[in-house]
């Protein structure tokens, strides 16, 4: 096993991955503050976070700090966000919990087709439509963590719409990984 050196591991891109872990708890905590004022921040705090996933992922290309930890990381903290804000949302906001299930369900057997995948030499890269329900995922759970009404629209209603889109979005792109894994490992 390779031993992972100092500077692997200490990049600006893994820090920012460190640091969308460790917001993780503080978001969850904020989302069982009643009040406009917690929400807000809370909702600022969700979209901070996950938008510095993009950042990571560009900084460790663009100044060629991609490490074996960060690859391992980084989509690690994504699903971590994700899934525990939802969780999250079953009682602070009436999120389905089928709908959660399903989501989480999808990002499991993906993750651990990924993990095959590797076990085999192949890399499963994301999806346009992956892509696509992350966003998805993230402007829903904003506006879930919102709740209520701004500028005289539901955010609610909008983000639980949004949520559902999302889970057919995983559920397309979940089967699309595994079409594409089934047709890889055949050939």
């Amino acid at each position: 096993m390779e031993k992972l050196s100092r500077e692997q591991i200490l990049t600006l891109p893994n820090g920012l991955t460190v640091i969308r872990v460790l917001a993780i708890p503080i978001i969850i905590l904020l989302l069982f503050y009643a009040g406009r004022r917690y929400q807000f921040i809370t909702a600022l705090l969700f979209l901070l976070v996950a938008v510095t996933d993009t950042f990571d992922g560009y900084l460790a290309r663009r100044r060629g700090l991609v490490t074996t930890l960060g690859k391992f990381l980084d989509p690690l903290a994504d699903k971590l966000l994700i899934v525990a804000a939802l969780i999250a949302l079953i009682p602070t906001r009436g999120v389905s919990t089928s709908t959660v299930i399903i989501i989480v369900g999808r990002e499991i057997a993906v993750t651990g087709l990924r993990g095959i995948a590797v076990s085999q030499g192949m890399v499963i890269a994301a999806s346009a439509s992956g892509k696509y329900k992350t966003v998805l995922e993230v402007v829903a759970i904003f506006l879930l963590i919102l709740d209520g009404s701004y500028l005289s629209l539901n955010v609610h209603q909008i983000g639980m719409g949004l949520l559902l889109v999302a889970m057919v979005l995983a559920v397309y792109s979940g089967v699309i990984y595994f079409k594409d894994f089934l047709k890889e490992m055949v050939v």
